[in-house]
């Protein structure tokens, strides 16, 4: 019987007689059994299990010339087939390490190896792994040596594993910087400025990564249990109104994620129960959490006003941005803690280094003091050492005190004339230390103003609330503290906002500590300024004056 013509790919050739002789347990009614050799696959069976692969195949010459090739391959952009093919003569003719060229067809073939590349389309952008096999001569359909050995050709399109890992590697650029803290930058940014110079990082690299139209970071406040806005684009002041806890149920998508610790894809906000409506039209969302090893700090929230706006490819993006963040954020927690703890320790180390020196200064004057005769001028002198001694020790005690205390408290705390910019101004002081009520409230009330003092935050909003009510005379100003263990500075600046719009509010708080990040947010709302304790009275007096004027220093 005559054999029908073989195509280049006979490598899957149908065997003969001779080669698989039948065995007494094989015939046209037994199915194959185990141990018996798989029946071979004619030409066109083979070229249809090519069609149907899924990825290009193509038997190539020495020359890159194509003998055979399937429908995927040819669908390649002829451009890109040609360099894919390229490939083929110059792995034919390996550079000579003494400089010449060798040919793989000499008088001994080598094995057969296996060489990967990856090609990209320049008229699609589409991206090639193209697997090359150099078959030598006489491996192929004829056992005769007449040609000079040829390439299988398998190209598989990786086009989004690409892009995933180009997005990848971006991700990891671009959110290690957030990391990345210029000493010389970071240095001459107040705790405040440093938040700031943060979120605009944060921003700028989640709309390099994720395409989104409201953006919003919120931080879990151990003390109310709530997680509380930190970082928001897009979104109106009024999301500050929503009380999310981090529970599973009732508490919306960013409750549930920082509940279980897991990202959370919602394509469709219309029939997504978890989604709580009402945040600017929002159509999908994207939302991960801030995760410190095995600590949960907040969650980022990503939304589109379109469907199905994002994938898995986000949420593995997002994820990474998320872990930088929560390091970020992490970061600017214990430079603040480094901080307080390193001034309060060398100002307590230089109260101790300078007491002996001083009291040996003392010791002398003394005995000066004694001995002298007595001229007035003489004991005049005497007695502006002894005062100026206890100065320095009263100026590094405040120091040691840190929040404590204030600063430049002497001079101010002088009765004189009052000050017709702060004659008659009713002010509200609320911090739960009583030296620093004790101070503001002196210096202030001894330039004129009616001073309001209360020792917590709950006191203050019902203060404020007692305004509103007409129950108490308003208020020309409101000075509060951000650290209180009832209700924090930005509630009581809430507070203000809700109930008295126009008055001005001054935070202070230590050392630039704000674990709830109230600062930025009050910032975004109207803030008047902020104190760092300990601040010196005169700063104080002169943020006041611009406030109670009406010049805005936030």
């Amino acid at each position: 019987m005559r054999c029908p013509r073989r195509s280049p790919v006979a490598a899957v050739t149908e065997p003969s007689d001779s080669q698989h002789p039948p065995t007494a347990a094989s015939g046209p009614d037994q199915g194959p059994r185990k141990g018996d050799t798989p029946p071979a696959l004619d030409v066109e069976q083979a070229s249809r299990l090519f069609e149907f692969i899924g990825e290009g195949v193509c038997l190539a010459s020495a020359q890159g010339e194509v003998i055979w090739a399937n429908a995927v391959f040819q669908s390649i952009d002829a451009p890109t087939r040609d360099r894919i093919l390229t490939q083929c003569r110059t792995i034919a003719t390996p550079p000579d390490p003494r400089g010449s060229r060798l040919s793989l067809t000499g008088s001994v073939a080598p094995a057969p190896q296996i060489h990967r590349r990856e090609v990209t389309s320049t008229v699609d952008a589409r991206s090639y792994e193209v697997t090359i096999r150099h078959i030598p001569p006489g491996v192929a359909a004829s056992s005769r040596r007449t040609d000079d050995g040829r390439f299988a050709l398998v190209t598989r399109d990786v086009t989004d594993q690409v892009r995933i890992r180009r997005d990848m590697e971006a991700v990891e650029r671009a959110a290690g910087d957030l990391v990345r803290m210029d000493n010389e930058t970071i240095r001459k940014l107040n705790a405040v400025e440093r938040l700031k110079h943060l979120e605009t990082k944060i921003i700028d690299v989640a709309r390099q990564l994720l395409h989104f139209d409201h953006f919003v970071i919120r931080l879990l406040d151990h003390r109310s249990g709530k997680l509380e806005p930190v970082v928001t684009y897009g979104l109106p002041q009024s999301i500050a109104d929503f009380n999310i806890l981090p529970l599973p149920e009732g508490n919306g998508i960013s409750g549930y994620v920082a509940a279980t610790g897991q990202s959370y894809i919602c394509r469709d906000t219309a029939s997504d129960e978890l989604f709580l409506p009402g945040l600017g039209g929002a159509r999908s969302s994207l939302t991960m959490p801030l995760r410190l090893q095995d600590r949960i700090l907040g969650i980022i929230n990503v939304e589109s006003q379109q469907p199905e706006a994002f994938d898995d490819d986000d949420r593995r993006l997002g994820e990474i941005l998320a872990r930088y963040v929560a390091m970020a954020f992490h970061m600017l927690d214990l430079l603040v803690v480094e901080r307080s703890t390193v001034n309060q320790s060398v100002t307590g180390r230089i109260e101790g280094e300078i007491g002996g020196p001083l009291e040996d200064i003392i010791q002398e004057v003394r005995a000066l003091d004694d001995e002298s005769p007595a001229d007035p001028r003489f004991r005049a002198h005497i007695a502006r050492i002894k005062a100026d001694v206890d100065t320095i020790r009263d100026h590094v005690r405040n120091l040691a005190a840190g929040p404590n205390t204030l600063l430049g408290v002497g001079p101010t705390l002088v009765p004189g004339p009052h000050d017709p910019a702060f004659e008659g101004k009713r002010i509200l002081v609320a911090d739960d230390h009583s030296r620093i009520r004790r101070i503001i409230g002196d210096v202030l009330r001894h330039r004129g103003c009616d001073v309001h003092i209360v020792d917590n935050g709950v006191t203050a909003i019902a203060a404020i609330e007692e305004v509103k009510a007409g129950r108490l005379a308003p208020f020309d100003l409101i000075l509060s503290d951000i650290q209180m263990p009832d209700r924090n500075g930005y509630e009581v600046f809430s507070s203000a906002r809700q109930y008295s719009p126009t008055v001005p509010v001054i935070l202070m708080t230590g050392f630039g500590y704000d674990p709830h990040h109230s600062i930025v947010r009050a910032s975004q709302e109207g803030l008047q300024a902020v104190l760092f304790k300990p601040f010196p009275v005169e700063r104080m007096l002169e943020e006041v004056r611009k406030a109670l004027s009406g010049t805005k220093s936030v």
